[in-house]
């Protein structure tokens, strides 16, 4: 109070200097004293538009449609999409997926790798907590994972943990030791953490009836207020908060969660404004929206549909001429477009180069074997094929005559049936002839794919963020249980796919992935079609994070912490710091 009051007397002593001075100075030294009083105030504010700026602030909610009931909430169990996207927005790992796409730590502090691969020294974050309060430690850490690796719970990511070890060192820190180096290992660091003292009371066979997998304790952005059921007693939804952990600040004020039996109720739901964001609407209405408050976020998955050849069963598709022309005589951009509306992206090759944000991409740029039937016939007349008078192609192989006929077999689903349909006719007009066999999933993978029963098979192959082909192309993977269901065999491919699981360089990872898919791509054990991507619906009021090299759809809440709806406008110096540095 003081300083204001002498702050005040200085002006009055100046205005009283200026009052005793003769009119024509009083009037200089007024202008003088406003023009200074004005530059001061146009200073300032200059200053402050150049130099503050808008920064995310608490407020917003998220309104979010999901498809399925939840059932297990539970990171050792969670299958479902349902269970998946809950588990994401109610639990933390030991890593994140940052918004570039690069794993980040979450509740682990460092992670350190030794030099031969096999050992991962973990020292944990001391001021992480569950969201009743309890510390997170390396016991929570130790109990997840060998639960996991229970038999008996019949866990579906307990291949993830097979042949690992776990070594604790103290109470935040522990080793984490593999039979032998794999480098896309560490992916499996963003598996949720689950409370110890919660569930370890619980004998095995009674925990997935527990009432924590639809009632959970975890560790994530946001904790459960409320579990809304409906007249049957079934969740209906889930009002979320962020959860009171001074680490995880989320800026969106609340989530809730809304869960519908089938697309059909979810598309009714979002149609009257029930619901602001979903990443479950069918792409064929996804593509008739038109603004309307609402904005389209479109990321590819690593998942490869392609034909799979099994050169044993037919001599024709031994001749790489007949398996090059084959893909040459696919459109895959007319398979995007009626398959999954043009959510997808074309590829000749066994992964996704660049798992940015989709953009559309023509056909002339997905490579060698562009949609071109005049294109497809120079290659069998130069691989020595010739048409006959029913115009179908034969060539001489082994000393018979061999004509290139071929059957594709592959599921009902419609999906499938679609592409299926695209890739006949364009085969048929390119003089091949084909016949088509659909069977029931079960069916498909029991009495075609085990027992590689088939001259070309219509399939997808899910991959990891790493896009780790090991298992899809070794020859040690050719027989069941093996999913090299082409039975690809090269040796110098089989060397660089064991390199690529023992480099921990990243860029020596990448080229070797490239390495690996040229030889693939130049010898064409497979047609590569296209890879679907997502399509997450959301108001645009809300800003979401960047979403880069997304593993399953659930992957896209790894940063909602920072999506905000809200902001409030300060200087630097005052803005709340989200930075997090990457592991590597």
């Amino acid at each position: 109070m003081r300083l204001q009051l002498e702050r005040f007397s200085l002006i009055d002593t100046f205005l009283e200097l200026v009052e005793r001075r003769k009119p024509s100075d009083r009037l200089l030294l007024r202008g003088l004293f406003f023009a200074t009083l004005f530059l001061g105030i146009y200073f300032l504010f200059s200053l402050n538009q150049d130099y503050s700026a808008p920064t995310p602030t608490r407020g917003g909610v998220l309104i979010e449609g999901i498809v399925g009931i939840p059932r297990f909430v539970n990171p050792a169990l969670a299958i479902t999409r349902a269970d998946q996207d809950t588990v994401a927005l109610l639990y933390s790992g030991l890593l994140k997926i940052g918004t570039d796409g690069k794993l980040v730590p979450d509740l682990a502090e460092e992670i350190i790798t030794s030099e031969d691969g096999k050992t991962y020294t973990v020292k944990m974050q001391k001021n992480r907590s569950f969201h009743d309060g309890r510390p997170i430690t390396a016991k929570d850490v130790m109990y997840t994972i060998t639960l996991v690796q229970d038999p008996d719970l019949k866990s579906p990511l307990r291949g993830n943990w097979s042949d690992v070890t776990i070594e604790e060192i103290g109470e935040y820190e522990f080793n984490i030791i593999l039979g032998e180096a794999y480098s896309p290992f560490v992916e499996n660091f963003t598996l949720g953490i689950m409370p110890e003292h919660i569930w370890s009371t619980l004998p095995i066979e009674q925990l997935p009836f527990s009432q924590h997998n639809t009632e959970p304790i975890g560790s994530g952005p946001f904790s459960i207020e409320k579990v809304n059921r409906d007249a049957a007693g079934l969740i209906s939804g889930y009002s979320l908060i962020p959860a009171p952990d001074s680490r995880e600040n989320p800026n969106l004020a609340a989530i809730e969660l809304r869960f519908f039996q089938n697309e059909n109720l979810l598309e009714t739901a979002f149609t009257n404004k029930e619901i602001t964001s979903t990443v479950y609407l069918p792409t064929s209405v996804i593509k008739t929206l038109d603004g309307d408050g609402i904005k389209v976020l479109t990321q590819p998955l690593p998942r490869i549909f392609g034909v799979f050849f099994n050169q044993n069963r037919s001599p024709a598709l031994r001749d790489t001429a007949a398996r090059a022309a084959l893909s040459a005589a696919v459109d895959r951009q007319a398979i995007i477009d009626a398959v999954v509306d043009g959510y997808g992206v074309p590829t000749t090759k066994p992964i996704l180069e660049d798992q940015g944000t989709l953009k559309s991409t023509s056909t002339e740029e997905v490579g060698s074997a562009v949609f071109s039937l005049e294109n497809a016939r120079n290659i069998l007349i130069e691989g020595g094929w010739e048409q006959n008078e029913s115009g179908f192609w034969e060539k001489e192989i082994d000393d018979t005559v061999e004509t290139l006929s071929l059957t594709l077999k592959t599921s009902n689903s419609e999906l499938f049936e679609k592409t299926v349909t695209l890739i006949a006719d364009n085969w048929r007009t390119l003089g091949v002839e084909i016949q088509v066999e659909q069977y029931e999933q079960t069916g498909l993978v029991q009495s075609v794919i085990r027992t590689r029963d088939f001259q070309a098979l219509l399939f997808g192959l899910d991959m990891n963020r790493t896009q780790d082909l090991y298992p899809f192309w070794h020859s040690s993977q050719r027989d069941d249980p093996g999913l090299n269901i082409a039975q690809y065999t090269n040796i110098a491919v089989d060397r660089l796919l064991e390199k690529t699981r023992n480099s921990q360089d990243e860029a020596e990872h990448q080229q070797l992935l490239v390495e690996v898919s040229e030889a693939l791509t130049k010898e064409v054990p497979a047609i590569f079609l296209f890879a679907p991507s997502i399509a997450y619906v959301i108001n645009e009021e809300i800003v979401p994070t960047p979403m880069e090299r997304l593993g399953k759809a659930s992957d896209r809440f790894m940063n909602v912490r920072d999506w905000y709806a809200k902001t409030e406008v300060v200087w630097p110096i005052f803005q709340k710091d989200n930075v997090v540095n990457d592991i590597n």
